[in-house]
């Protein structure tokens, strides 16, 4: 078991080193368009739990889920050698939909500022 620093240390290299693995070295077109938002790691080292987003949308959440599984081994295999750990924990991938709601409430502060109605309250409106 480790300590909650020496995890969340573990869990900002995890995700610095996957980032540029994702960036520079994976080819899968499923992948591309995805970015990591977060890494956590359990006390055990022994998961994971990496949470991913992509600017394109929850559209392509199934497939970018699935290119990452598919490449998961080759993904561990690659941190082990740059994240020197006795034994390297697996990867869980999951969506992580907040930088889409996070749009959604900038355009909705953003309608407030210039006095604009929400386009989905103005439709509601107008059939009334």
């Amino acid at each position: 078991m480790v300590t909650k620093v020496r995890a969340q240390r573990i869990a900002d290299r995890i995700h610095e080193e996957l980032s540029g693995i994702l960036l520079m070295e994976v080819s899968d077109p499923r992948v591309v368009s995805a970015y990591i938002t977060k890494v956590r790691v359990d006390n055990e080292l022994s998961y994971a739990n990496i949470y991913v987003s992509s600017m394109e949308g929850s559209e392509e959440a199934d497939s970018i889920l699935e290119g990452l599984n598919h490449a998961s081994g080759y993904l561990r295999r690659e941190l082990a050698q740059r994240v020197e750990l006795r034994h390297f924990p697996k990867l869980r991938f999951y969506w992580d939909p907040s930088p889409e709601h996070a749009d959604r409430i900038d355009q909705l502060l953003a309608s407030l500022d210039t006095g604009e109605e929400d386009p989905e309250d103005q439709d509601s409106s107008e059939e009334k």
